[in-house]
This record gives C-alpha cells, sequence and structure tokens, in this order.
C-alpha cells in the first residue's frame, strides 16, 4: 500500500509538471505573441514618424526652392523699378531743362505759328495772326495778333518777336537787348501788347519760371519760353474779352460826345483784374517747377530704398540658408519628443540584433 500510494503520489505531481508545462508554453506562445504584436506597433509608429520628418523635409526643401525663386523675383522687380525711376528721373531733369521746346530743325517762328494754326478753328477762329511784313517804318516784329468783335472793335491785339540762338550772331545775346525794339515795333504797329517769344539764356531760372512781366521796363511787354505761347494768347484773350463791354460803351460814348470817365474807371477795373489773374498763373507755373523738382527728389528717395531693402533681403536670404530642422525644432516639445522616441527606438532595435 506504501508504494501504491507513493506512485499515486508521483503521477498526480507528474500530472501536475505537465499541467505546468503547458501552462509555461501557452504562456511563451502569448507572450512571443504580444512581443511581435508590441514590435510591429512600434515599427508601425517609427515608420509614420519617419514619413513624417520626411515629409517635413520635403516641405522645408520646397520653401527654400520658393524663397529662393521668390528672391530672384523680388531682385528683378528691384532692378526693373530702379530702372524706372531711373528713366523717370531724367525725363523730369529734361523736362525741367527743356520744358517741351521746339524740335530740332524747326524754327522758332515755324514753331509758334504751326502751334497757332493747330488749335486756331477751333480756339481763334475771328483771330488774325500772321507775319509782320510791314517795314515802311524802318522795323518790324515777326507776328500780329489781332482780334474783333462781330460790329468790329477791336478788343486785343499782340506783337510777337521771336528769338532763339540760331537767329543770332555768334556773339550771345540777352533778352533784354530786343526789348527796346520790340516796345518800338507795338507803338507803330499800334498793338496794346508785346511779346519776346525765346530761347536765349537757357540756364536763366527767371524765364525758365514762366511767364515774366517786364512792364517794369516797358509798358505791357512780356518774356516767355515756347511752351508758354498758347497759353499767354489764352489768358490775355480771357481778359480781354471781360473788357469787351466796357470797350463797347466806351466807343459808343465816344461817338455821341458823352463823359466817359465811367467808362475808364471799367477799364481801370479790368486792369486791376487782369493784373490780379497774371499774378495767380505767373504763381501756378513757379509752382509747377517747385513740384518737379519734389518729384525728382521722391524719385531719388525711392531709388535710395529700393537699394537698401535690397540689403535687406541679402540678410534675409543669409538666415533662410543657416536654417536646419533642429532649429525648427528648438522649444518645440511635440517634435522634441518625437526625435527622442525615435532614438528609443534604434537602441531598443540594436540591442534585439546584439541579443540574436
Amino acid at each position: 500500500q506504501s508504494d501504491a500510494a507513493v506512485k499515486d503520489a508521483i503521477a498526480q505531481k507528474d500530472l501536475e509538471i505537465a499541467g505546468l508545462k503547458a501552462k509555461l508554453e501557452n504562456g511563451e506562445q502569448s507572450l512571443k505573441l504580444a512581443v511581435r504584436e508590441a514590435v510591429a506597433e512600434k515599427d508601425s509608429e517609427l515608420h509614420k514618424k519617419q514619413e513624417s520628418i520626411l515629409n517635413l523635409e520635403n516641405k522645408l526643401k520646397i520653401a527654400e526652392v520658393t524663397a529662393q525663386s521668390k528672391e530672384q523675383e523680388i531682385k528683378i522687380g528691384y532692378d526693373i523699378q530702379l530702372q524706372e525711376k531711373d528713366a523717370q528721373i531724367e525725363q523730369l531733369r529734361d523736362f525741367k531743362l527743356r520744358l517741351s521746346t521746339k524740335m530740332i530743325g524747326e524754327s522758332l517762328e515755324q514753331h509758334c505759328q504751326s502751334e497757332f494754326n493747330k488749335i486756331r478753328a477751333t480756339a481763334f477762329p475771328n483771330a488774325y495772326f500772321e507775319k509782320d511784313n510791314d517795314a515802311k517804318k524802318g522795323s518790324k516784329g515777326d507776328f500780329i495778333y489781332r482780334e474783333k468783335t462781330e460790329d468790329g472793335i477791336e478788343f486785343l491785339s499782340i506783337m510777337f518777336e521771336m528769338k532763339n540762338e540760331a537767329d543770332t550772331t555768334a556773339t550771345k545775346h540777352k533778352n533784354e537787348d530786343f526789348f527796346k525794339e520790340l516796345d518800338k515795333d507795338r507803338k507803330q504797329k499800334g498793338c496794346e501788347y508785346a511779346v519776346l517769344v525765346t530761347m536765349l539764356e537757357a540756364e536763366s531760372d527767371l524765364y525758365n519760371s514762366g511767364i515774366v512781366d517786364v512792364s517794369y521796363r516797358y509798358e505791357k511787354m512780356y518774356v516767355i519760353r515756347p511752351q508758354f505761347f498758347i497759353p499767354l494768347i489764352s489768358i490775355l484773350r480771357n481778359a480781354a474779352l471781360n473788357s469787351v463791354q466796357y470797350r463797347q460803351e466806351l466807343a459808343l460814348a465816344k461817338s455821341q460826345n458823352l463823359d466817359i470817365s465811367r467808362f475808364e474807371d471799367s477799364i481801370n477795373e479790368f486792369k486791376d483784374k487782369f493784373a490780379k489773374n497774371y499774378r495767380l498763373a505767373s504763381e501756378r507755373f513757379a509752382k509747377a517747377i517747385e513740384e518737379i523738382d519734389k518729384t525728382i527728389e521722391h524719385l531719388q528717395k525711392t531709388k535710395e530704398a529700393l537699394l537698401s531693402s535690397e540689403n535687406n533681403l541679402r540678410l534675409a536670404n543669409n538666415k533662410a540658408e543657416d536654417l536646419t530642422i533642429k532649429r525648427l525644432t528648438r522649444g518645440n516639445p511635440t517634435m522634441k519628443q518625437m526625435f527622442a522616441a525615435l532614438e528609443e527606438a534604434k537602441e531598443n532595435e540594436e540591442d534585439k540584433q546584439e541579443d540574436k
């Protein structure tokens, strides 16, 4: 009985041992499966992180290419703007110096006559504007302008003299050299105004400023550059039109031997108004010249600003070249954690390889 009990006990233990072995084998299989699943999961996470890093690197490369392209576009744009500003500055300087004077090879007289004939039919349909060919009294001007009302009353008359450097001798003349003779021609031909259209003294700030009133030297005399030829006629004509009624009344009063004192007062009033209009026009011409100078100065400053911005662009490009992934992730906890996990996974993989 004792041997049988021992055998039974041994058999029972063997069964327990077999059961434990089976459980152990099942546990090992489960553990291996869990390990494989965990490794597969880690591999998947690692793959995703690697893809994320590659995407980030691709985006950086695209950003660098885009930045370089933008830089090139900006540089080209700046170069074009600089060229345009330089061209505008030169055009304004040339405009200020020459102020749209006559074409090369065309005489000043032909230029003025051509400019007048262009608008004669629309602006001055009833005006007389012809060469002064009457030299019976020893001298003559270049052109005479006259305009009358429909009833024959003359309300505006101008003696014009044109002077160009090409029309003078080798000795350079001044504009005032011709004032006396022009005043004489005005009086001989019965004109109210005398106008010298001149290209002389091209560098004179006085004569380049606009319409110059020299009536302090000779009565009702003006000096202008060619570009003010038509504007001055328009100013004098518009002012004279305001006096037509007074001239008609004055003519009627004279014909009837009436007291003309009140009409003379009206004429004087007209003269005062004209002087005011002339002063305002002259101030506007001077203002236009001043605005040209301001525009040139503004364009020069814009050019300097563009040159300065090119230097800033170069500095920005240098900073872009120094840009790295670690600089981008600096101060970013999420990206730091991703890189740390990536390093840890690599180390674990290396340890497994060594164990095998």
